[in-house]
């Protein structure tokens, strides 16, 4: 899994010219899960996410967590994260896994990070054209992915 992570102001999710959900300050969790994921990658990144320290404390340092802020989270699934440009211009998405393997894995994602912060998890639909906003606050923009745990 490969997640594109947003500290944000502000952040929404936009479908079919209606806003679907939005977050206060937080994280926008951009998803990519390819054909090599499974529950595990699932459990690993739902708690490297919930807490990774990139909000300030008091002296302006990144030491607080989106659980310790009690922020809001936003997850948009992007299979376009694992796209592969090594050959010509045309992206390649073969190692993005396919519908019927990414869907659940993405749910139980979910799931997972609602439980690591013990509120509900704003979201996007999987497979949908969506249009997605937000303010980048710092900026900071981390990528994390669970194939490269060391």
């Amino acid at each position: 899994m490969r997640a594109v992570v947003q500290r944000v102001s502000e952040a929404s999710v936009t479908i079919h010219g209606e806003v679907k959900d939005r977050i206060g300050p937080g994280l926008l969790v951009l998803l990519g899960i390819e054909t090599a994921d499974a529950a595990d990658d699932v459990e690993w990144l739902c708690g490297k996410l919930a807490r990774l320290r990139i909000f300030g404390d008091e002296a302006g340092l990144m030491n607080r967590s989106v659980q310790d802020i009690a922020g809001g989270m936003l997850v948009i699934s992007q299979f376009t994260l694992h796209a592969s440009t090594k050959k010509g211009n045309r992206p390649s998405f073969i190692e993005a896994a396919r519908p019927e393997v990414a869907i659940p894995l993405y749910e139980a994602f979910l799931g997972r990070m609602e439980v690591e912060l013990g509120r509900r998890v704003a979201r996007g639909e999987f497979g949908t054209d969506m249009k997605v906003a937000l303010i980048n606050d710092g900026p900071v923009t981390i990528v994390i992915d669970s194939k490269r745990r060391e």
